[in-house]
């Protein structure tokens, strides 16, 4: 009875809470959350149910806590690796935000390296290295070796502004590797990958196919430079090929793939989609006969509640409505259309199976389109029709709060960027005349954009 209680209470406390709002302040619909603390992208949906509520739960302990190495007396909980990267979700994601790259000398963990070589698999995705696979293991079980030992050192430069105001800029630098089960092929293809948010993606998700094919323009057919296109991408759990809207290109049909991935990529957790360890054959022989936590080591359920976890992860809405500043930092991202990629809106539709993600008006801040970007944030790397510069937009909703929840602020897709600025001046490609516009602005007016984007 106390835990029905409970969640009617929650339940009306975010109905009553989005009443009380206007409609700008809901970045999520009905299912906004209104908490600007430590725990922002924590909460559950500010509209959810009894039913999805316990659900939730129990995909927060899955998503949260540590696996451990098989056998283990927490048969649920043990299969770790024997390749790594993390011992949980939430080791990458911090508080469901984003990861942080790592100082020089530390080893990588919210940073991941994908790995490839040039030509496509039978899906028409990156073909893995035949060596080292598609990811890059930076840890492994006792007694064993990771993939290779990867140095990072930042390298800096210094862009001067039209009106004289200079910005320091840097990116990451890999290596040399230390290889531990051979060299890699000779034309190896390195993307490295920052860990996005998790909050909000269930809305993501719950977008219309249509809609996401209606703004799609990639012959510029209006002229405006601007060509955002879909990336059309193998789906394991329905054997077809499907849009794309997640990863930092677009490569993930599903949160239901992307999360059954993360658990083999990252944490090296068979599943139904996965029942096969990520070994390749010149590491089958020292690897494959180490403990494994059975087959599957996550049960169908337990991948669900995960799955329904992220799902439902709320989204902290947007503040300081009243603030001059921050109005003026909105009109000129409207200016500068910055809007063309980063849609201040969107809409969910009907039919999606978790009853509070649909029919919702939110306010996300990307198309889910992939952008060419230029060669400056170029990683030579395709994936499926995603070239090597072009990259999705990433939803900016909630982006104001990072530094107060992850204690960081590290963008774009290799966490280069320290600060909103250092993010806008490294867009090139057809975000160029965007950011030629932006360093034209006074300091005043990029100090009011910079507010802008906080108050999200």
């Amino acid at each position: 009875m106390k835990t029905r209680l409970l969640a009617l209470f929650w339940a009306a406390a975010g109905a009553a809470a989005a009443a009380d709002h206007p409609p700008e302040a809901l970045s999520a619909g009905s299912a906004t959350v209104f908490n600007d603390g430590k725990d922002a992208y924590s909460l559950a949906l500010g509209n959810i149910s009894r039913e999805t509520r316990r659900q939730f739960v129990v995909g927060n302990s899955f998503f949260n806590e540590n696996w451990i190495i098989a056998p283990a007396s927490a048969q649920a909980r043990d299969g770790l690796g024997p390749l790594f990267v993390a011992r949980s979700c939430s080791s990458c994601h911090t508080k469901d935000g984003r990861g942080a790259p790592p100082s020089e000398g530390e080893t990588m963990t919210g940073l991941l390296l994908r790995l490839s070589v040039p030509g496509q698999d039978a899906q028409g995705g990156p073909l893995p290295d035949p060596r080292y696979g598609g990811q890059l293991a930076v840890r492994a079980l006792p007694g064993s070796l990771p993939e290779a030992e990867v140095p990072v050192r930042w390298v800096t430069s210094v862009r001067a502004l039209p009106d004289g105001e200079t910005v320091e800029l840097r990116r990451p630098a890999f290596g040399p590797f230390t290889w531990h089960y051979g060299p890699p092929a000779a034309d190896l293809l390195i993307g490295p990958r920052l860990a996005q948010p998790v909050y909000g993606v269930g809305l993501l998700e719950a977008v219309p196919e249509a809609a996401l094919r209606s703004a799609a323009d990639p012959d510029d057919r209006n002229g405006d430079g601007i060509s955002g296109r879909l990336n059309e991408v193998w789906s394991l759990e329905f054997q077809k090929t499907m849009p794309g809207r997640f990863g930092w290109k677009a490569n993930q049909p599903t949160l239901r793939q992307q999360t059954a991935d993360a658990f083999l990529g990252d944490i090296g957790i068979t599943s139904s989609l996965h029942p096969s360890e990520s070994l390749t054959a010149a590491q089958e022989p020292l690897l494959g006969q180490l403990p494994n936590g059975g087959s599957p080591e996550l049960s169908d359920h337990l991948l669900d509640r995960v799955v329904t976890y992220v799902q439902t992860l709320a989204v902290p809405a947007r503040r300081l409505l009243d603030d001059p500043q921050a109005r003026l930092g909105e009109k000129l991202f409207a200016q500068i259309n910055c809007s063309a990629c980063h849609l201040p809106e969107m809409k969910t539709g009907s039919e999606h199976p978790i009853k509070e993600l649909r029919d919702q008006t939110i306010r996300p801040y990307t198309d889910l389109l992939i952008h060419d970007m230029g060669e400056p944030l170029a990683d030579h790397r395709p994936d499926y029709l995603a070239s090597g510069s072009e990259w999705r937009t990433p939803p900016l909703w909630g982006i104001g709060l990072n530094a107060e929840v992850n204690g960081n602020a590290y963008f774009l897709h290799d966490g280069r960027a320290r600060t909103f600025v250092e993010a806008i001046l490294w867009h090139d490609g057809e975000s160029k005349a965007s950011r030629e516009a932006f360093e034209k602005l006074s300091q005043a007016e990029r100090a009011a954009l910079v507010a802008f984007l906080q108050s999200l």
